[in-house]
């Protein structure tokens, strides 16, 4: 492994350890999923990083972010949409509050 790609994965290893850290430790549902999308942008970033530095000549690092993104963005909707719905029940969007919705 070269520098350059050394330069590269160290702020995509931080952007991940940022959303794991975000992810674990917060209990707003909205947060969680900020830091769910912070670690899916690491990961994008990653693809692309490998694709540059293992296959210069090929796009498949490309496709496959393109691809991410648009499943991402997918989620990202479900979830909104599940939070809204959460919210309209409890009147609030912590994670702790939720229980009160089982039965």
């Amino acid at each position: 492994m070269n520098l350059d790609m050394l330069m590269y994965l160290i702020p995509s290893l931080i952007m991940f350890a940022c959303g794991v850290f975000g992810f674990i430790t917060r209990r707003n549902l909205i947060a969680i999923l900020i830091s769910l999308e912070l670690m899916l942008n690491a990961v994008d970033l990653n693809f692309v990083i490998f694709n540059r530095f293992l296959f210069p000549g090929e796009l498949e690092g490309m496709f496959f972010t393109l691809f991410s993104i648009g499943i991402a963005a997918a989620e990202t909707a479900l979830a909104i949409a599940i939070i809204i719905n959460i919210f309209r029940a409890v009147k609030n969007v912590d994670v702790k509050e939720i229980t009160k919705l089982k039965f």
